[in-house]
C-alpha cells in the first residue's frame, strides 16, 4: 500500500512539521497502526478511509505518534487533506470523522488548505514552580486548553521562546498532554504577529514542528490580547512553520501549505 510524507504548514521541502500519511480501505487493527506511526518516527502518522455516501463525514481519520494515538492533530489532517486533493481523491471540501468530532478541510486554487476546528476553551491556572523550573523560564501568565488537554504559558516576548532549552524528562512528568509557550511577535509590523513553541515528551514527542492543535488555543488567547480576529502564528522550532488562525467564535481556521516529499511503498 501507498504511504506518503508531507511536510505540512510548509511553503517549501523540509520545513514545517512532517506527517506520515496512508490511505486505507478500512481501519487495520491499532497495534498495526501503531507500528507503522514508530517505523514512520514523525510527530504524527495520519491514517484514513473513505466512508459510504451519504454519512455525515466522507472520511474516518485517526492520528499516532510513535507511541500513542492522539484525539487531534492539525498538522497531519492538513497532510491528510493535502493527498486527497493533489491526488484527486477529493475537490469540494473534505469532512473528516475523528475523536475530535466532525473536521473539515478545503483547498483554494493556490493550493491553500483551511481546516475547520473546534476553539480550545481557556482557563487560567496557577503557574507552578515545577512548570517553571522544566520550561527554563518564569510564566507570565499560564492557561489550561480545555479538551486539547495543554497547559499555554505565555512569555514576555519572542526572544525568550526562541531561546528556550526545556527539561524534556521534567516536562513530561507534568500532568497536561503538553506545554505550548507562546510570546507576541518582536516585530509587531511584520510577517506574523505571534510565535510559539510546542512540547509533548509525554507522548513521544520532545518538540513538534509545527503544531495546529496548539493554535485552536493560541487564537483566542492572542486574539483577544491583540484586538483582531484574524492572525498569523509562527512557530519557532528548527523547522519553523507559519498558521494562518481565524477565530469564528467556537470554531477556529487554521490555514497553511503542504509539500509531499516522500512518496513510496509500505510493504509490512
Amino acid at each position: 500500500m501507498r504511504i506518503r510524507v508531507v511536510d505540512a504548514f510548509a511553503d517549501r521541502p523540509f520545513t514545517g512539521n512532517p506527517a506520515g500519511v496512508v490511505l486505507l480501505d478500512g481501519f487495520l487493527d491499532d497495534a498495526w497502526l501503531q507500528s507503522v506511526a514508530l517505523e514512520v518516527n514523525h510527530s504524527e502518522t495520519a491514517f484514513a478511509h473513505p466512508l459510504p455516501a451519504g454519512m455525515d463525514a466522507d472520511w474516518n481519520l485517526r492520528w499516532f505518534t510513535p507511541t500513542t494515538e492522539v484525539d487531534l492533530c492539525g498538522h497531519a489532517t492538513l497532510a491528510a487533506a493535502h493527498v486527497l486533493f493533489s491526488t484527486g481523491r477529493a475537490s469540494g471540501p473534505i469532512r473528516f470523522n475523528t475523536a475530535s468530532g466532525i473536521l473539515s478541510a478545503s483547498v483554494a486554487p493556490d493550493g491553500t488548505i483551511t481546516l475547520d476546528f473546534p476553539t480550545a476553551q481557556l482557563t487560567e491556572a496557577e503557574a507552578v514552580p515545577e512548570l517553571a523550573a522544566a520550561i527554563g523560564a518564569t510564566p507570565e501568565a499560564t492557561y489550561r486548553t480545555g479538551v486539547v488537554g495543554d497547559l499555554l504559558v505565555l512569555l514576555p516576548d519572542e526572544a525568550s521562546v526562541r531561546s528556550l532549552a526545556p527539561d524534556f524528562k521534567a516536562l513530561a512528568e507534568i500532568a497536561e498532554r503538553g506545554v505550548v509557550v507562546t510570546a507576541p511577535a518582536a516585530d509587531p509590523s511584520g510577517d506574523h504577529d505571534f510565535v510559539s513553541r510546542c512540547f509533548f515528551p509525554r507522548v513521544g514527542v520532545n518538540e513538534d514542528p509545527v503544531t495546529g492543535s496548539a493554535h485552536t488555543a493560541l487564537a483566542p488567547l492572542w486574539s483577544e490580547r491583540l484586538g483582531r480576529t484574524d492572525l498569523t502564528g509562527l512557530q519557532v522550532s528548527r523547522r519553523t512553520g507559519r498558521v494562518g488562525v481565524a477565530l469564528r467564535g467556537d470554531r477556529t481556521l487554521l490555514t497553511g501549505k503542504a509539500i509531499t516529499v516522500i512518496d513510496g511503498e509500505l510493504m509490512a
